[in-house]
């Protein structure tokens, strides 16, 4: 059993997810896939210091 914990919340008010990778990298996506495959990615996804979310919850 692995102690990774992956949070994906729905962000109310919009179609947009926002997740969080058990290393602390924060991601947005519209695509539950995308954000799984994000997440799934660790440690090759980008982290939040080389892709800075944006206002609008999308990623630079």
């Amino acid at each position: 059993m692995s102690d990774q914990v992956f949070r994906i919340e729905w962000l109310p008010g919009t179609d947009r997810l926002s997740g969080r990778c058990h290393c602390g990298a924060p991601h947005t996506a519209q695509d539950p896939v995308a954000m799984w495959e994000w997440l799934l990615a660790h440690p090759d996804h980008p982290t939040s210091e080389e892709h800075p979310t944006t206002e609008e919850g999308r990623v630079s």
